[in-house]
């Protein structure tokens, strides 16, 4: 019996010319060989054209693929059989138009999502480095970069002359231009609404009470660093509740998932996922654990065991993560996994879960048993704690509300006057942490309750706020 069939060995009673398809399957992969007169449970039964196809099929697979092969003639037991040599090349074969890659002991045909991938990186480039022609300075967001600047200069990675010039020459230096045009990641990183140019670049968060219902959700769009702040704040002020303790007269917040672990997490979907790929990163928050997908591809060769353990940094798309190694939001040292694990044993929380299929990347912070415990404790309790009831757990009042609270005082503002005399400019932000929070714990009302978007609408504190602003003051 001949070698078994595997990554580099396929066998086949006989020829025709479909069988073209593993040929190219393995020229895109990493070579083999085809077996010829051999049967599937790998015995030979011999070829009885192995003589012509010896002299056809090298031909036959020039003119078809391009490419050429070695075809040995063997003999085992007086039978002859074929053994069609093919080496791996570095460009992309194609049959008839199709895309084939030898993929374990199966044939796959690469379409959408993965045919991209293969030839962009047969060709040497990168998803994020793809020129985008109809992107100009005119989609860029001015908030966007200012931030990126005020974060680069802090972090020193970045001149002060490189970042006092114009916003081209910036764009430039941070290697996102390609001649006339602007890469696909300055879509990503700098445009007031990426999602113009990129389906799907934007985060889902839901609360699941079970797999299958949903409770309420909301998404989180905008530039990357939008994406990333406005994420961990939805999180850690609407999903995930804390357990309220104080030290002396400071008040602790202790949630189930440690903020810098959530937030390189965070940082790793969005800046190594695929784009390629439509579908948002979801993040599902159940009531004993945080689960976070995001399509992923690992370099050739890599698993989850790679990526948690000692590896070299071979970010998928590199000129994002460029931009966020200036700003100082990650490290080039391939250490994002190991900065998460650490976080989390640092906190004293569950060690995280990772798994990774192709193309999927999950990652599951599963909750402390003792917060759950505590958490259980608290729930029904509507009243504030104060130091004498430390450690328990109650109804939690986020910051944000507490600033609207006393922004509002005793006044009746409209939506508009309330975001001025915070400071804020972005309604969608300023609905899921300000509003709507203060509302579903029924501190505000509205003037107009039975015409919510009334033009008139205006909202004061109810006797709840009121007792609420007398707390704090």
């Amino acid at each position: 019996m001949l070698q078994q069939e595997s990554q580099h060995t396929e066998w086949k009673e006989t020829w025709r010319d479909d069988h073209l398809r593993w040929v190219c399957g393995f020229a895109n992969a990493q070579g083999g060989r085809l077996l010829l007169g051999v049967n599937d449970k790998g015995q030979v039964v011999g070829l009885p054209d192995a003589a012509k196809l010896l002299e056809d099929l090298p031909n036959k697979v020039r003119d078809l693929l391009g490419i050429v092969v070695d075809v040995n003639l063997h003999h085992e037991a007086d039978l002859p059989y074929l053994a069609v040599v093919v080496q791996a090349y570095p460009n992309p074969i194609s049959y008839r138009g199709h895309y084939f890659m030898r993929s374990g002991s199966t044939l796959q045909e690469l379409k959408g999502a993965a045919l991209d991938r293969f030839l962009l990186g047969r060709h040497g480039r990168t998803w994020d480095g793809v020129p985008l022609p109809q992107f100009s300075l005119a989609d860029l967001s001015a908030p966007a970069m200012a931030r990126f600047r005020q974060l680069a200069q802090r972090s020193g990675r970045l001149d002060a002359e490189t970042l006092a010039e114009s916003d081209a020459h910036l764009l430039d230096k941070l290697r996102l231009k390609e001649g006339a045009y602007f890469k696909r990641a300055t879509a990503l990183l700098f445009a007031a609404d990426p999602q113009r140019f990129v389906t799907g670049a934007f985060v889902k968060v839901g609360y699941f009470e079970s797999e299958t219902e949903l409770l309420y959700h909301d998404e989180v769009e905008g530039d990357l660093f939008h994406q990333v702040k406005n994420t961990l704040d939805l999180l850690l002020t609407k999903y995930l509740k804390a357990i309220i303790s104080y030290d002396g007269i400071v008040r602790v917040e202790t949630f189930p998932v440690p903020r810098a672990a959530l937030r390189e997490a965070l940082l790793n979907a969005l800046v190594h996922r695929d784009y390629a790929v439509t579908a948002p990163v979801q993040i599902r928050v159940y009531q004993d654990r945080l689960r976070m997908w995001n399509p992923a591809v690992l370099p050739d060769g890599w698993s989850s065991d790679t990526l948690l353990g000692a590896h070299s940094s071979s970010p998928y798309n590199p000129a994002i993560a460029n931009a966020f190694f200036r700003a100082s939001e990650i490290e080039a040292w391939g250490r994002g996994v190991e900065r998460i694990f650490a976080a989390c044993e640092a906190a004293g929380t569950p060690k995280p879960m990772l798994r990774y299929d192709p193309y999927d990347m999950w990652l599951e912070f599963p909750f402390d048993p003792v917060y759950l415990k505590a958490l259980r404790v608290g729930q029904g309790r509507s009243e504030r704690v104060t130091p004498e009831v430390t450690e328990q757990v109650t109804e939690q009042v986020t910051e944000q509300v507490e600033r609207l609270i006393f922004a509002l005082g005793e006044q009746t503002l409209s939506l508009q006057e309330l975001m001025q005399s915070l400071g804020l400019s972005h309604r969608p932000n300023f609905l899921a942490l300000y509003l709507r929070p203060a509302m579903e714990a029924k501190l505000l009302q509205m003037t107009v309750p039975d015409k919510p978007n009334s033009r008139l609408q205006k909202y004061r504190l109810t006797q709840t706020g009121r007792r609420l602003l007398e707390e704090q003051d």
